[in-house]
């Protein structure tokens, strides 16, 4: 069995697949980073004392940015 690629993200690394997405940082606000980008429904938002970056809040933020795992494979591969 193989280890699932949406496991124990750095947050490092986390920004940085954001912003390929084409997101914006907003501002951090206690704790909590928030990110934005045009058309969506409301604002991505994470915390930043969490690391890495859980799998459940990776799968919640891929399907409210409109992506997916392979997505964020292309990404690394990139």
């Amino acid at each position: 069995m193989t280890k699932s690629p949406l496991k124990n993200i750095p947050i490092k690394t986390f920004r940085e697949f954001l912003r390929w997405e084409g997101l914006d940082y907003v501002r951090t606000n206690g704790g909590h980073e928030i990110w934005n980008k045009k058309r969506l429904f409301r604002p991505v938002v994470f915390q930043t004392h969490i690391d890495p970056v859980p799998e459940k809040v990776v799968r919640q933020i891929l399907k409210a940015i409109g992506s997916s795992a392979e997505s964020y494979i292309e990404f690394l591969q990139s």
